[in-house]
């Protein structure tokens, strides 16, 4: 949703229960990359014996449309995932992923304190229809030295989203001026606050198991 120079423009995602469903994909899309070549190299036979220009493989296609070199791979495994009903057909969610850098060493700490003092709010909002699902996530593989956490929460439309900050603002009113500070320290502490980043996205295909 947020475009930058140089930025990515797509993003293709899939979620599995473990490694081996990671290995399953990528045979299944090297098996049907296959079958497409071999269907197309049947079917452009004939316009070669007749030394006419035959139509572009989708091989050749992907070359034209996709900057190989800047193409990136990520794996990542959630720590905390929690899901709504399965949204309505044609919904295409929108998702904001929040990056943070967790201090060397204060992994455990910050997961806890994001249990205690975020879980609580994204469970109501999730369970009064306003998100699809949220998750606290990390690299599975790491390769990134800018974040170490994550948190992605996926919604039906951007007006939902909308809901998510107040949520927040309303869970920190409710404490004592006391708490509110320590609920600031506690993350500050356990982060670094200028290398938090975020990112929003669109679906554009979206699909989920039984739909």
């Amino acid at each position: 949703v947020l475009r930058y120079p140089g930025g990515t423009t797509h993003l293709i995602w899939f979620s599995v229960a473990n490694w081996d469903g990671v290995e399953k994909v990528l045979n299944g899309m090297e098996a049907q990359l296959a079958k497409l070549a071999a269907d197309e190299a049947k079917s452009n036979g004939a316009p070669r014996a007749r030394r006419q220009q035959p139509a572009k493989t989708t091989a050749e296609r992907s070359r034209e449309v996709f900057d190989g070199s800047k193409t990136r791979d990520w794996l990542t495994r959630d720590l905390v995932a929690n899901y709504g009903p399965p949204p309505a057909a044609g919904v295409l969610p929108f998702t904001r992923y929040n990056f943070v850098k967790v201090r060397p060493g204060k992994g455990a700490d910050y997961r806890r304190a994001w249990e205690k003092y975020s879980k609580p709010v994204y469970d109501k909002l999730l369970a009064d229809g306003v998100v699809l699902a949220y998750g606290l996530a990390v690299e599975e593989v790491k390769t990134e030295g800018d974040f170490t956490h994550f948190v992605w929460v996926a919604t039906a439309n951007m007006g939902a989203a909308d809901k998510i900050g107040p949520a927040f603002t309303a869970d920190r009113n409710r404490r004592s001026e006391e708490e509110r500070n320590a609920v600031a320290e506690t993350f500050a502490s356990l982060t670094e606050p200028d290398k938090a980043r975020s990112m929003v996205t669109r679906a554009r295909i979206f699909r989920m198991p039984g739909r």
